[in-house]
């Protein structure tokens, strides 16, 4: 063989030998895991994953599925189903006008026609109604927490569990109408029911779990992720009895909620309780891409006080606060004249109660609350839902600022709204639902009257569920007993299990108008 032929047949060879091992690296070779340094064009250093249990949540990604917090959650989240029986009212209306209200209301004339058979008013029934909702078993002794519109104005209460066709009839223990939240109990022992998870740790990005019963089918669970915290959305406002002690800060989520999810569970991918579904905005009643839970630190105090005292023990600071909404109505000058700072960096307070915790803790018109109990305040919102974990008597501690300068007060006793740290017991007053006030001197002389109870907002209670009575109504007799003050009112509910309410409209006429009520406790008028 030439020489020419052999060095041929070697180059050959070696091209061959080459381009096989450059194949066989390049497409068939296993790659080993490296680290690569920040910076380089290829993997980054970290890694991310899912982790059960990580603490820092904002840095891992979405699971791959949810079904070990679904298999948590859905046993631990009932269906609620409420029935309102047919209920009969008073529109309060007699026709027959008299010759004068003194005449009227405290001549013996009266009494002895109007309640013989007339004056009454004129009789109706509303209808009976169904609904349905969802509710979390928090106990293995069958405590339930769901929202209070889930079983406000039920005469029987229902509940129906995601593994069993056993229906139980629940009997309600209390109700928040200020947060939306109540407590009901179901008999029966070993039942599954969610751990408490802590809202404080749920950031912005988390990935979320809602589950219920919308729209009256079965349990569904639906996913998302926290968009916003600490939201006041104003749907409490005014429902405790007319007073303005709606709670709200809010945990907003992109899960898709609809109508029945009310009383239903957020968890997180652990299925850890965080927070109690609530409401959703929509311009529709249905979902449209945001959706409210009650945080469920908060759920936590609420559903205590109600176990223990019937109803809740709540604490306030004894400030005065422009919303956020409001001053954003405003314009500088007028923020200026007020003495308000658009940008401050916290909840700058406008008054201060004369018997509040903040009074004794030295705090002043103008200072800004900054924090409470270190917790970072940046709105009213966050502060209204941190107050709101304490009872009177709790001691907390308060930073603000005055004139640029921070201070903190510690040990600060909280209160009730009277002023002092009493336990706070539900009275017939407050089963009325109304913002209630005394008629002065001069208003009564000229209406030719000793006295009476002026009738405020109505919400939630006796008048709007028993009665057609309107705000602006003047009560002047309970009864056969003349008051002149919510006082006074109170005693004779405290006495009579029924009463009649007679007053007029001074604003439309001098019409007497006559409102039956029913006082005593029973299921449909706990509150």
């Amino acid at each position: 063989m030439k020489f020419k032929q052999i060095v041929t047949i070697v180059l050959i060879s070696f091209v061959t030998a080459s381009a096989s091992i450059f194949v066989y690296s390049k497409y068939f070779q296993p790659r080993q895991t490296g680290i690569f340094q920040n910076g380089s064009n290829d993997v980054p250093v970290n890694y991310a994953r899912y982790m059960p249990g990580t603490d820092n949540a904002a840095t891992v990604l979405a699971p791959s599925d949810f079904t070990t917090a679904a298999k948590t959650a859905v046993p631990g989240v009932v269906h609620i189903k409420t029935k309102i029986n047919p209920r009969q009212v008073t529109n309060g209306n007699n026709l027959q006008r008299r010759r004068s209200i003194l005449q009227d209301l405290f001549g013996d004339d009266f009494f002895g026609d109007e309640f013989n058979g007339g004056g009454d008013g004129r009789k109706y029934y509303i209808p009976g109604q169904m609904a349905s909702g969802s509710g979390v078993l928090i106990s293995d002794d069958g405590y339930i927490v769901t929202n209070n519109h889930v079983i406000d104005d039920a005469d029987e209460i229902s509940v129906s569990l995601s593994n069993s066709s056993k229906t139980y009839t629940a009997k309600l223990i209390g109700a928040d109408p200020s947060t939306d939240l109540a407590v009901i109990k179901i008999e029966g022992a070993g039942f599954p029911y969610l751990m408490y998870g802590n809202s404080d740790n749920v950031d912005i990005g988390q990935w979320v779990l809602a589950v219920g019963y919308p729209l009256n089918l079965d349990a569904t669970v639906t996913a998302g992720i926290v968009s916003a915290k600490s939201r006041t959305i104003g749907i409490n406002k005014g429902r405790n009895g007319g007073k303005n002690t709606g709670i709200e800060s809010f945990i907003q989520t992109d899960a898709a909620v609809n109508q029945g999810n009310s009383g239903g569970a957020l968890v997180n991918t652990n299925g850890d309780l965080v927070g109690i579904n609530s409401a959703i905005a929509s311009p529709t009643g249905s979902y449209a891409g945001y959706s409210y839970a009650i945080p469920v630190n908060l759920v936590k105090k609420v559903v205590n006080d109600l176990m223990k005292y019937g109803n809740v023990q709540r604490a306030y600071l004894g400030v005065t606060y422009m919303p956020s909404a409001a001053i954003a109505a405003f314009t500088d000058d007028q923020l200026k004249e007020m003495g308000i700072k658009r940008d401050a960096p916290g909840v700058q307070v406008t008054e201060v109660v004369d018997n509040g915790s903040a009074k004794a803790a030295g705090l002043k018109t103008g200072d800004v609350i900054t924090k409470i109990n270190g917790v970072v305040i940046a709105g009213p919102s966050q502060m209204t839902e941190q107050i709101a974990r304490y009872k009177p008597g709790d001691k907390i501690s308060i930073t603000y600022l005055r004139n640029n300068k921070e201070y903190t007060s510690d040990n600060v006793v909280l209160r009730n709204l009277q002023g002092n740290t009493d336990v706070v017991k539900t009275t017939s007053l407050d089963k009325l639902g109304a913002e209630l006030s005394s008629l002065d001197k001069v208003d009564a002389g000229k209406l030719g009257v000793r006295g009476g109870v002026w009738v405020g907002n109505i919400s939630n209670g006796i008048l709007k569920k028993q009665t057609t009575m309107a705000p602006g109504f003047l009560i002047l007799k309970a009864g056969d007993i003349p008051v002149s003050s919510p006082e006074e009112l109170a005693k004779v509910l405290d006495k009579k299990g029924s009463v009649q309410l007679i007053g007029l409209y001074p604003e439309k006429s001098t019409n007497i108008y006559y409102y039956n009520i029913r006082t005593g406790t029973n299921g449909s008028e706990s509150f």
